[in-house]
C-alpha cells in the first residue's frame, strides 16, 4: 500500500489528469469558464437560447459562480488539505467520480427546461455536497481543526446553490436573489482567509530570495482578525439586507480595513514578478468590491450594482482563481515559478475583461459593446489558461511516467 503521495502517483496507472486534484480541476474549470462565455456571448444578443430552466442571466451567473468556482475550490483544496492534514489526496477513480459528479451538475443545468427542478437540484447539488464530506472526512481525521472554518464556507457555499435552485424554481429572477448573494459572500470569504495566508506567505518567500529589506507582515495577526470579523458582518448583512444603509456602512468599513490589510503586505515590492504581484491585485478587488457596492448602496447612482458587483466576480473571484491556478500549476508540475509571456497574456486578457465589465455599467450607451469586449477578454483569459497549462495538467513529467 502506498504511504506517500510520490508513491501513491507512480502507483497510479490511469490518465495522468486523476493524479491530483489540481489537474482535472483546473483544467476543467478553465474550459467551462471558456465555453460558457462562448455560449453567454450570442445568448446576450439573442442569437442563442439554452434549453435551460433558468434565464440567460442567472444561468450565466450560476455557472460563473457555482460552476466554475466550485471547481477551481476543489482543484485547490484537494490539493492543499493533504498538506494541511499530512494524509494522502484523493486520487485515482475517486477524483474521477467526483469530476463526473462536476460535469452532471453543468449538463444537467444547461438542460434543466426539460427536466423536473428538484432533480436537476440534486444532480447539480450533489457535487458540493460530496466534496463537502469528503473535505471535512480528511480535515477531522487529521486533526486539522483551524480549518474547519473552511468547511463551514464551503457548507455556506452549497447552502447558496440551493437557494439559488429554490429561487429559480419558484420562478424568481435568482441572478438578484440571495441564493447569489450567500454563495458570492462565500467565495469572497474564502478569498479572505486562504488569501489572507497564502498572499504575505508567497510574499515573503519571494522577497526574502531577494534578500529585500522590505516584508509583509505575518499573516492573521490582530488586525486581521479584526478585517475578517468587519467583512463577514457586512457580507452577512449584504446577503440579507442588500440595499440597507447600515450595510452600506459596514462594506465601507470592511472595505477600508481590506485596503490597509493588503497595504501591509508589500504587495509594491512584487512588480518584478508578476506571478506574486497578480496575487495582490485579485486581493484588491476584495476591498474595491466591498467600497464600490458601499457607494451604490449609499449613494443610489453613484455607481451601477451590477458593475459594483462584477468587481468582486470577474475581479476578485476571476482574478484570484487564475492567479492561484497558474502558480500551483507550475508549483505541482516541477516548473519554474515565474510568469512566462502566455501567463503575462491570461493576466492581462483577464483585467482587461474586468474594466469593460465594470465600465459596461458606468456608460450604458456603450454597454453592449464593452460587454462583449468583457466577454472576449474572459474567454482570452482562461482559454488561453487551457491552452499554456493544459499540456503540463494533462500529462506528467517524463520522470515520473516511469
Amino acid at each position: 500500500m502506498a504511504t506517500t503521495t510520490a508513491e501513491q502517483m507512480r502507483a497510479w496507472r490511469g490518465p495522468a489528469i486523476l493524479t491530483y486534484g489540481f489537474r482535472p480541476f483546473f483544467f476543467g474549470a478553465a474550459v467551462w469558464a471558456a465555453l460558457a462565455m462562448v455560449l453567454w456571448v450570442p445568448m446576450l444578443s439573442g442569437h442563442l437560447t439554452l434549453p435551460t430552466a433558468f434565464d440567460p442571466i442567472s444561468w450565466h451567473a450560476h455557472e460563473f459562480l457555482y460552476g466554475y468556482l466550485g471547481a477551481v475550490v476543489a482543484g485547490f483544496l484537494l490539493t492543499a488539505v493533504p498538506n494541511w492534514t499530512g494524509r494522502l489526496p484523493i486520487v485515482g477513480w475517486r477524483l474521477g467520480a467526483l469530476v463526473v459528479v462536476w460535469l452532471a451538475g453543468r449538463l444537467s443545468v444547461a438542460v434543466s427546461a426539460g427536466l423536473p427542478a428538484g432533480l436537476v437540484a440534486a444532480i447539480d447539488l450533489a457535487f458540493p455536497v460530496l466534496f463537502a464530506l469528503a473535505i471535512g472526512r480528511e480535515i477531522v481525521m487529521g486533526r486539522n481543526w483551524r480549518n474547519l472554518i473552511i468547511l463551514a464556507v464551503l457548507s455556506v457555499f452549497a447552502a447558496g446553490n440551493a437557494l439559488f435552485h429554490l429561487e429559480a424554481a419558484r420562478g424568481a429572477y435568482a441572478a438578484q436573489g440571495a441564493g447569489l448573494r450567500l454563495g458570492l459572500g462565500a467565495g469572497i470569504m474564502m478569498i479572505a482567509v486562504i488569501g489572507g495566508r497564502v498572499v504575505p506567505s508567497f510574499t515573503r518567500n519571494w522577497l526574502v530570495k531577494r534578500r529585500s529589506a522590505t516584508l509583509p507582515v505575518p499573516p492573521m495577526q490582530r488586525f486581521d482578525k479584526v478585517s475578517l470579523i468587519a467583512l463577514l458582518i457586512a457580507l452577512v448583512l449584504w446577503v440579507v439586507f442588500p440595499l440597507h444603509a447600515l450595510t452600506g456602512a459596514v462594506l465601507g468599513l470592511a472595505g477600508i480595513l481590506h485596503v490597509i490589510r493588503l497595504a501591509r503586505w508589500a504587495g509594491h515590492r512584487t512588480v518584478p514578478e508578476p506571478l506574486v504581484a497578480v496575487l495582490h491585485a485579485g486581493y484588491a478587488f476584495v476591498p474595491l468590491g466591498a467600497l464600490a457596492l458601499a457607494a451604490e448602496i449609499l449613494a443610489p447612482g453613484a455607481f451601477a450594482m451590477a458593475g459594483a458587483q462584477h468587481l468582486w466576480m470577474v475581479g476578485a473571484i476571476g482574478l484570484m482563481t487564475l492567479a492561484v491556478m497558474t502558480r500551483a500549476t507550475l508549483g505541482h508540475t516541477g516548473q519554474a515559478l515565474t510568469a512566462g509571456a502566455g501567463t503575462m497574456i491570461i493576466y492581462a486578457a483577464l483585467v482587461l475583461s474586468v474594466a469593460a465589465r465594470v465600465a459596461a455599467g458606468l456608460w450604458p450607451d456603450l454597454a453592449n459593446s464593452l460587454l462583449t469586449v468583457a466577454g472576449l477578454g474572459w474567454i482570452a483569459a482562461f482559454g488561453g489558461f487551457a491552452v499554456v497549462y493544459g499540456p503540463p495538467l494533462l500529462r506528467l513529467p517524463a520522470a515520473k511516467r516511469v
